[in-house]
């Protein structure tokens, strides 16, 4: 039931809309066909990716003074979470929004890796295709005339990698710091130790996956890190302006 849902809702449209693309791009070139259909995907999800870029952006700005309210309440978590909540309120900021939106968009990512990984490119499933989308007369796999889309890349792979580092390293806050005389809590170290792992390790791991996989999925994912690392900063330059 769930994977005949997916299908129809998510995998086929996107099969569909790549199709289509090789059909109409120059030289039926594949690459080119990812790159526009992952800007098309991110376009359609932008309204929701902004408001959760924004709300992280805030949250970020505000932080010293949740910091503040978690320090003077620190015995009483019953009035932190209250008066974290009002600050939240304050600024206009619903701190399950950004999950609630990955949920959202969890579904359409998933389509459109798997859309790229298993594909079956260059041969055409004519079964999935809808009555108006036609069958690619040529399917070129050379992206730019340099990397086979059905290989592997070590260039991509690693764009991949540095685009998510780069995207990590403007997302998200700093680290928090060790409190001088302070001893070490299991919570404070736990949330370095994830910050570490999110800032450098999954840089790392997409890297990894991005080679093993394929030439496409790393395009994918090198493509998603730009736009969202342009539409960070644009939430950034909205806000400022309005400050």
């Amino acid at each position: 039931m769930f994977i005949t849902l997916f299908n129809t809702a998510i995998y086929d449209p996107l099969y569909n809309g790549l199709v289509f693309l090789i059909g109409i791009v120059p030289m039926a070139d594949v690459g080119i066909a990812v790159i526009i259909l992952t800007i098309l995907v991110k376009l359609l999800l932008f309204p929701l990716a902004h408001k959760v870029a924004r709300t992280q952006v805030v949250i970020k700005r505000i932080q010293p003074e949740i910091d503040k309210l978690k320090e003077s309440l620190k015995d009483d978590k019953q009035a932190q979470t209250i008066k974290t909540l009002a600050l939240y309120k304050e600024n206009n900021i619903n701190p399950l929004f950004g999950f609630l939106v990955i949920l959202i968009q969890l579904p359409i990512i998933l389509g459109l890796y798997w859309v790229f990984y298993k594909g079956g490119l260059p041969s055409i499933n004519v079964e999935l295709l809808y009555s108006f989308v036609n069958e690619p007369e040529a399917v070129n796999m050379m992206f730019i005339g340099l990397v086979a889309m059905g290989g592997k890349s070590i260039i991509l792979a690693l764009l991949a990698g540095i685009t998510q580092f780069i995207n990590m390293l403007i997302i998200m806050p700093h680290a928090p710091k060790a409190k001088e005389g302070a001893k070490p809590s299991i919570k404070d170290d736990l949330a370095r130790s994830m910050h570490m792992q999110m800032k450098y390790v999954m840089p790392i791991i997409i890297t990894v996956v991005a080679y093993t996989i394929s030439s496409a999925v790393a395009l994918y994912w090198v493509t998603s890190n730009i736009f969202a690392i342009g539409q960070e900063l644009l939430v950034r330059r909205q806000i400022k302006n309005e400050e």
